[in-house]
């Protein structure tokens, strides 16, 4: 029987060796032979992190056209050669990847509810989203951790991945299996192009920011003592960062949570203090570029949004050129803006640095006269940006308002920029109430007049800067409050004389949410004037888009305002090819805002030259997220906010155009920092005992 069972195993295996023996023959397939070669160039790690069964699975690809040269993560630019050569291939540098967490919330995320399932980001996540209140941070289980293939992802203290630069190799497989999408592996160029989406990790401030800066990114930066990172992180979004921590309204502070617990964290100021280091220090940091693309693109106006835009197009590995009717560039922020404010040097400073990246300059060149929209096509340009700003004064529908001896906020202005000194007098009255009339009546103080400002509401509803009305008052600027000009008288010689004016009151509120302004009638007085500066608003002249007297033949669709009208996600013009951004299309606004929609523009640009298309997610963020705006902030220690300092005093301000205030010291700012809560969306620092606190952080 044993022996039967025998015979018939060897007869099955003897029958089965014959049959494979000759199917081997009939069916033998050559092995192509880069295959091998191409193994045996790759370092042989079998890590899989290139989405294949090893390095024989990732060179069989290869070879089958179903993956690239340079598909192996660990291999280096040489090794990529070698196997670009093996397939007849060229091999195009790639810009360097990373994995990114966005999420500063962590276990500082209160939880929902007491979660006792597997300890796997994924599972927990099918459970109601996560225990997290957070509806979109790190859930803290260490998913991600678990799947790095090289050691580049540990946990934090705060339950946060943590990830090692050196180590990280790019492969994507920590972004796969995290299911709330706060790990990323993004390069310079998916950075500079990110819209803030719904679902990043927003704090408030950021929200708020119109530059779309990452605030609490940067502040944590100088915290730490990476001065030169800080730089870095603000000028991913704003390269003008000189100017505007000078001039900026601060709109992030409006929203900053520290102001419920005391007051606002001192944003600008701390971007003031690393901007001003930089600029002191002597030494540029360098700005990367991506790859030359050869791409053409005409950017006219230099001011901050034509700036902004031309730096970004450059930093994309594009060949932006600027073209600026005034004899230097900076637009409002050179002629709008006061020495004392903002000093010409250190515009001129930051400018340089932006077009020392390789950005091409074309001044006194004037749009609509020297070049037009078709001329600029025919030399080759493949896009085009308007950015020429709001440089037309308006009326103050006065009687006798065209008399010499009135002359419009930003003419004035302008004029003395240029050096051309005009004639103010002894009386110098200045109409209106936001920035441009403040900053003219300084200046006219610094010129040895006397001023008196009339605003036709109250000092509380004036549009200006709180700290810039407080300087007017400080330096002798007279305020003539509820005043609103009815005509201006004249000499025998046409030169204005006085100024007539009603008294006003406050009735209802209009659109703005002030309460509208009313004539009392019989109200009418005089003001003796030398020199009347009406500076109620401002609105672009787009006189240079069409012929000598025909509005009709304007090649783009406009507003009633007199801005040019486009597309609210992508900036393009009716003329495809053609995008605007800043004050020409949205009218007077802030510095900032021009700056972070010249940025847009240049987004939209860059996609609009290489692929045809813009693409705008869903999920990008318009408006604050309302979840992100509570005001309960518990356990946080009050802490005093930092003050700058001036670096000028008393008379001696009204004399000179020294800049007024000066930047924080190292300490000032590292202390001001740390009043930062470190906010999420709906997470923040709860600390009592800093000394505990930093401790834990291990500062």
């Amino acid at each position: 029987m044993i022996i039967t069972s025998g015979l018939t195993l060897f007869s099955i295996g003897l029958g089965a060796a014959t049959i494979l023996s000759v199917a081997g023959r009939l069916l033998y397939v050559k092995e192509d032979p880069r295959i091998t070669r191409i193994e045996e160039a790759l370092p042989g790690a079998n890590c899989g992190g290139c989405g294949f069964p090893g390095c024989s699975g990732a060179a069989a690809a290869i070879v089958a056209n179903k993956a690239s040269a340079s598909v192996c993560i660990v291999a280096d630019a040489e090794t990529n050669g070698v196997v670009a050569a093996i397939m007849g291939q060229e091999v195009v540098e790639r810009e360097p990847e990373l994995a990114m967490c966005d999420c500063t919330g962590g276990q500082r995320a209160t939880d929902t509810f007491y979660y006792e399932g597997a300890f796997d980001c994924r599972a927990a996540h099918q459970l109601y989203g996560g225990s997290k209140s957070c509806p979109s941070g790190c859930l803290g289980f260490g998913t991600c951790v678990r799947a790095c293939s090289f050691n580049a992802i540990h946990m934090g203290p705060d339950g946060l991945p943590v990830i090692d630069y050196d180590e990280c190799k790019g492969c994507g497989s920590c972004v796969d299996v995290c299911p709330r999408g706060v790990i990323g592996v993004v390069g310079m160029t998916a950075r500079l192009l990110h819209l803030n989406q719904t679902t990043d990790c927003l704090a408030p401030c950021q929200q708020k920011c119109p530059a779309q800066i990452d605030i609490p990114k940067y502040i944590s930066q100088i915290k730490m003592g990476d001065l030169d990172g800080a730089v870095a992180t603000i000028r991913e979004r704003n390269p003008l960062l000189v100017i505007c921590s000078r001039v900026c309204p601060r709109p992030c502070e409006t929203q900053c949570r520290r102001q419920h617990v005391d007051e606002p964290v001192g944003i600008n100021m701390l971007k003031r203090f690393v901007a001003d280091r930089e600029l002191r220090s002597g030494v540029r940091l360098p700005i990367p570029c991506a790859k030359d693309t050869g791409k053409k693109i005409a950017v006219i106006g230099g001011g901050p949004a034509g700036l902004s835009c031309a730096y970004f197009l450059r930093r994309l590995g594009h060949h932006p050129t600027i073209f600026d009717a005034m004899p230097e560039l900076g637009g409002q922020t050179r002629y709008g803006i006061p020495e004392y404010r903002l000093p010409k040097a250190d515009l001129d400073w930051e400018i340089q640095g932006i077009l020392d990246l390789g950005i091409s300059v074309k001044v006194n060149t004037k749009f609509g006269v020297d070049f037009t929209l078709e001329t600029l096509k025919e030399e080759g340009f493949d896009a085009t940006f308007l950015g020429i700003g709001a440089w037309q004064a308006s009326g103050m529908y006065a009687e006798g308002e065209d008399l010499d001896g009135v002359m419009g906020g930003i003419e004035f202005l302008t004029a003395h920029a240029l050096g051309q000194k005009p004639a103010i007098g002894d009386h110098v009255i200045v109409v209106g109430g936001g920035n441009t009339a403040i900053d003219a009546a300084r200046t006219c103080i610094r010129l040895g007049a006397e001023v008196t400002l009339m605003y036709r509401r109250t000092r509380t509803e004036m549009p200006a800067d709180m700290e810039e009305i407080v300087g007017a008052e400080e330096e002798g600027v007279q305020f003539e409050f509820l005043a609103a000009p009815a005509r201006v008288i004249g000499d025998e010689n046409g030169r204005a004389t006085h100024l007539e004016y009603y008294e006003m009151e406050l009735g209802e509120p209009d659109n703005s949410g002030r309460r509208r302004p009313v004539k009392k009638e019989g109200s009418e007085k005089r003001m003796a004037a030398s020199l009347i500066i009406p500076a109620i608003g401002q609105k672009p002249d787009l006189s240079c888009l069409y012929e000598e007297g025909d509005e009709e033949s304007c090649p783009l669709e406009t507003t009633r305002w007199q801005t040019i009208l486009a597309n609210e996600d992508t900036f393009e013009t009716a003329i495809p090819g053609i995008f605007t951004a800043g004050d020409v299309y949205t009218g007077p606004d802030l510095v900032v805002s021009a700056i972070g929609d010249g940025r847009k523009a240049a987004r939209s640009i860059h996609y609009y030259i290489t692929q045809g298309e813009i693409p705008i997610p869903d999920a990008t963020q318009r408006d604050m997220i309302p979840h992100t705006l509570f005001k309960e902030i518990n356990n946080v220690e009050r802490k005093d906010r930092a003050v700058l300092s001036h670096l000028c005093h008393g008379d001696e301000r009204n004399c000179t155009f020294n800049e007024v205030e000066g930047p924080l010291s190292e300490a000032e700012a590292r202390a001001e920092a740390d009043r930062c809560l470190r906010c999420g969306l709906v997470c923040y620092d709860e600390t009592i005992d800093q000394q505990e606190y930093r401790e834990k952080k291990n500062i």
